[in-house]
């Protein structure tokens, strides 16, 4: 009998290790990473904008922290979610926006690094993605299910309505006549599919809506939710580019897109805007599906989620309708991030990037530092989010030009030594240069040291 009770302690102290790895792999989180294609800081939630009707992303924000004050790393899709997905800031990978996903991946690891959902399945995630998460959508291979992604004009048609000209797929109107026939809608039905499925480990579910992206069409029904002629016109002053150098001008200002002196004298600009809130309420919309999904899934309580953005919107500011500049209003993006250990309802207004996205996610599922990320982890403002933080943001634009954000300023500096800086307290609009006050010398000289040094 005695060596029976041995030989079961013997059995049981092999097999002990094996429970504790099994309790702790079940108690680790899940991930939601939900990304909106071109979305600004439109959303009620962001205190920004006070007519878009979101009741989904802002009721996912009353579970969770906004972050107020998030800004891209490069105001174009392709290298801002490099950068995320990397955890590197785009000169450091040396983006080109010619680069598909598959080359993005051989980069990240010539770097001696991981994507991000490829970080998470090494160590023991199950992952899936479906939509636009980089440039196009995932590596071909590099995730556990894939959902695949649609087009921009997939089930709307390819004639244009109101902007016929080249080189931007910018258009506004209603179509077409169903949400169905949008990619948007396949990706949330086929999200909530994988959220309805049992799973014997945690996942990191990655889903990636293309609007507002460019054309702005969806169903007249989104439309239906606003009244034109009551919409609010974000700020708009006609001499705003009076004071900006020319390199500015130069590369932000995109000669193919509108201009609001024209979307004005053509009765265009409430027509635009229109569009772009019945994009973001048909997105809201399609975001509401895949949360209800979780609510209803057993993971609802074990799951964090993160709602971005890749980059913001002009939509007016600066005589444009567009992204692809160094202006605040080109970087500023919605940051949501909801689930365990996350106390609801609270902001923080400190300044932090997408870029800081990679690490956070390790920390808060309690996975391995990656060394190589050149962001920080954001858990300790999600504990204290008024505690100081004193890391600026940094944004790349082509020609070799960077904008760099603090809580104050922002400085912008092009590649022929051309700069702006505003203070972002008192001017967001930024309307007012202030580069050639000698009295802000010592802040300009503060912000270039934070400039990369590779293009």
């Amino acid at each position: 009998m005695s060596r029976f009770i041995e030989v079961l302690l013997v059995v049981f102290a092999f097999m002990l290790p094996l429970v504790v790895v099994s309790s702790s792999f079940a108690d680790q989180p899940n991930v939601l990473f939900i990304s909106v294609d071109d979305l600004n800081d439109f959303p009620t939630f962001a205190n920004r904008y006070p007519d878009a009707k979101t009741p989904h992303m802002d009721r996912l924000a009353e579970r969770g922290m906004v972050f107020s004050n998030a800004h891209c790393q490069f105001p174009l899709c392709g290298p801002s979610r490099a950068s995320v997905m990397s955890g590197l800031l785009p000169a450091t990978l040396g983006y080109d926006d010619h680069m598909k996903d598959k080359q993005l991946q051989q980069r990240a690891r010539q770097l001696d690094t991981e994507l991000l959902h490829s970080y998470f399945g090494n160590h023991g995630y199950k992952t899936m993605a479906v939509g636009k998460i980089c440039h196009n959508h995932v590596p071909k291979g590099s995730v556990d299910a894939s959902g695949g992604r649609g087009g921009f004009r997939s089930g709307t048609g390819a004639l244009k309505r109101n902007w016929p000209q080249n080189g931007t797929s910018t258009d506004w109107a209603a179509a077409p006549d169903s949400d169905d026939k949008l990619p948007d809608f396949q990706t949330a039905t086929w999200a909530v599919s994988q959220l309805e499925e049992k799973h014997d480990k945690p996942f990191f579910l990655m889903v990636g809506f293309l609007r507002p992206h460019v054309p702005w069409y969806v169903p007249q029904k989104w439309f239906d939710l606003y009244n034109k002629h009551e919409i609010t016109l974000p700020p708009y002053q006609e001499d705003d580019l009076n004071d900006v150098p020319q390199s500015a001008k130069d590369i932000s200002i995109l000669p193919q897109m509108p201009r609001t002196e024209w979307a004005i004298e053509n009765n265009q600009w409430r027509n635009i805007v229109h569009a772009y809130l019945a994009c973001i309420s048909f997105s809201d919309h399609q975001v509401g599906r895949v949360l209800e999904a979780l609510d209803r899934s057993p993971y609802k309580d074990n799951t964090i989620v993160v709602l971005w953005s890749d980059h913001g919107y002009h939509m007016g500011e600066k005589n444009t309708f567009q992204k692809q500049s160094l202006w605040e209003r080109s970087t500023h993006v919605p940051l949501v991030i909801a689930g365990p250990g996350v106390e609801g309802g609270r902001r923080c207004d400190r300044i932090v990037s997408l870029l800081d996205l990679y690490p956070t996610l390790l920390a808060m599922c309690d996975l391995p530092p990656n060394e190589t990320n050149e962001g920080r982890s954001l858990v300790p403002l999600l504990k204290r989010p008024n505690q100081p933080w004193p890391y600026p943001t940094i944004v790349g634009w082509k020609k070799n030009s960077f904008a760099i954000q603090d809580e104050q300023y922002r400085y912008i500096r092009y590649n022929d030594g051309s700069e702006e800086l505003y203070d972002s307290v008192n001017d967001p609009n930024e309307w007012t240069n202030l580069a050639s006050k000698a009295e802000l010398a010592n802040v300009k000289q503060r912000m270039k040291t934070h400039i990369p040094t590779k293009d």
